[in-house]
């Protein structure tokens, strides 16, 4: 171990020490009277020179924990999320299950309402201090964290600190927890260091199992329509290209079912798009690449006798209650890696013969079904413009690097993403109020790109606006927010519909419990803090109303909103 302690005098002091040297470069933080120990630290770290991560004091729970998923998912770097107590810790809990359902690391931290009455620095010293005392902090959010602690000795700091990390960020990834009391943080420490790189590390993917990779790739061998649904896919930029020769290659259309990350380009021969119905039907084989939900099985009945082969870190998603998609064979590896496995397997195999025609059937149908997509933008110019058109006009808009923030807005079918890193939405924890807060995080990892949040207006309402544009302007994040306003909750209306499509609410005029009317000037919000608002009504004002808000965004470096009204 190196003496690294460099005058550190408390725990607090110890703990962000340690968490710079982690590399965790945030802190963002929704204080309260927890926090004397961390602010005290924070200051006298800063007059003596110690590295710390920055503070970034966040108006709302909801919203750090958003920031720091973003910033996960623009820069692969788990960041620390410290909150109040019980009250943040719940403000937190629909954040913290959105980070858990998308296999997103973060260190999220709370105070704990001090444990003595008296005589220690940093006992109670409020009323508070016994209303919000629990039998169990931890219990609230068990059930969407991977690891939970308390902090009770700081001489332990670090090997908490590296467990939490190397668990975070284990296979499949996700959110840790440690509650931090207040006169834990503020006892002194002496002669206290820690080692220059963690001496626990996350384990390496498991290999994909050869047997299991022999299998798969006689399946597929035999398939004369395979087919690859992907959710998570790999994430990272070795497990894009992997998908992308491995489907180019044995000419097998990939279709991402509702994905939060992108795992293949929009424009690659082999996209088959994002619905899953016109494919799974003609399926004699089915890949499924991380995808917790690879179809609906009230919507999209598997063909009979249809072989599943189901991989990923977790490849049967063991975290969910139930979840019986058929696994005629599950291989728990990293995608990109038995990607290229069962490339290597399949050179053999005696390959099917008609993969040329294949690979023809499979543009041909890719050519109609560009064409209806630019025919439902073209048509979606009505008034209210439908989400096709506003789509596709933002796809002209922004840049081939620009990352976009889809939140039930975006049609995906609509936009083009020729590079890993640059779509993302939301998880099937349905969580709102996820897009704008991530795109922040996002915007704070990357400076330089733009980034675009898309969102439903009761997406955009979710997130805390007010606090999400007071805390764009304090650090200069230009982010360009486009809400989708149909003045409804579309989600809720929908799945009425679905549920009872002859019944009295699907008749009715106004469907209970749906609308969103009247609908806030939402231009005005980002306004109240410096930026960039304007209403757009006709499908005609778009395109322009999206050069002027760009103009904000890349050139005046402000952030723009754009409330558009559409169906």
């Amino acid at each position: 171990m190196a003496d690294r302690s460099d005058g550190i005098q408390t725990v607090a002091e110890a703990y962000l020490t340690l968490l710079k040297a982690r590399g965790i470069d945030w802190l963002f933080a929704n204080a309260g009277t927890d926090f004397a120990p961390i602010i005290e630290a924070l200051s006298r770290g800063a007059s003596v020179g110690l590295a710390m991560p920055e503070p970034l004091a966040v108006p709302h729970e909801t919203v750090a924990v958003g920031m720091a998923h973003g910033y996960y998912l623009a820069s692969g770097r788990p960041q620390a999320v410290m909150v109040h107590v019980n009250v943040g810790t719940a403000n937190a809990l629909m954040g913290l299950l959105n980070a858990a359902r998308d296999a997103v690391p973060i260190l999220f931290t709370s105070g704990r309402t001090p444990v003595t009455e008296a005589g220690r620095l940093g006992a109670r010293d409020l009323p508070i201090h016994w209303g919000q005392e629990m039998y169990d902090q931890g219990g609230m959010l068990r059930e969407y964290v991977k690891w939970d602690y308390e902090l009770r000795y700081g001489e332990q700091i670090e090997q908490i600190v590296d467990r939490a990390l190397a668990i975070a960020m284990t296979p499949p990834a996700g959110p840790v927890y440690l509650s931090l009391p207040r006169e834990a943080l503020a006892a002194p420490l002496a002669h206290w260091g820690f080692a220059e790189t963690s001496r626990l590390r996350a384990p390496a993917a498991p290999a994909p199992a050869p047997q299991a990779i022999a299998e798969a790739a006689a399946i597929l061998a035999r398939a004369e329509r395979p087919l690859i649904i992907a959710g998570r896919g790999d994430g990272s930029v070795r497990g894009f290209e992997a998908l992308a020769r491995f489907a180019g290659r044995f000419a097998i259309p990939v279709v991402e079912f509702w994905p939060s990350r992108l795992s293949l380009a929009t424009d690659h021969p082999m996209h088959a798009g994002f619905d899953v119905m016109p494919w799974l039907s003609e399926s004699d084989a089915v890949l499924v690449l991380d995808a917790m939900v690879p179809w609906l099985p009230q919507r999209h009945p598997l063909p009979a006798d249809c072989p599943v082969i189901q991989v990923g870190p977790d490849p049967l998603f063991s975290d969910l209650p139930m979840r019986s998609f058929p696994a005629t064979i599950a291989i728990a590896a990293a995608v990109g890696d038995t990607l290229d496995a069962l490339g290597a397997a399949l050179d053999h195999e005696s390959m099917h013969p008609a993969i040329e025609e294949r690979r023809r059937w499979i543009e041909g149908q890719n050519r109609e079904r560009h064409q209806a997509l630019a025919a439902a933008a073209q048509s979606g110019q009505g008034e209210p413009m439908s989400q096709a058109w506003i789509s596709r006009c933002l796809d002209r808009a922004k840049d081939a690097a620009a990352m976009l923030f889809n939140e039930l807005g975006c049609d995906p079918a609509q936009l083009t993403f020729t590079a890993p890193g640059c779509y993302f939405s939301h998880s099937l924890a349905g969580g709102l109020g996820w897009g704008l807060p991530a795109a922040l995080g996002a915007q704070l990892a990357c400076p330089d790109r733009l980034v675009i949040a898309a969102v439903g207006d009761g997406s955009y309402m979710f997130a805390n606006p007010v606090a999400c544009h007071q805390l764009a302007e304090a650090k200069g994040l230009p982010v360009l927010t486009c809400v989708f306003n149909n003045g409804v909750w579309n989600a809720v209306r929908k799945s009425t519909a679905a549920v009872y499509p002859d019944g009295h609410a699907v008749r009715s005029n106004r469907m209970p419990l749906s609308s969103l009317e009247p609908s806030p000037r939402y231009e005005m919000i980002v306004e109240a803090s410096g930026g960039y608002g304007e209403r757009v009504e006709t499908a005609a004002d778009l395109p322009a109303a999206l050069e002027r808000a760009l103009h904000a965004v890349k050139v005046e470096r402000r952030q723009a909103l754009l409330n558009v009204i559409c169906q």
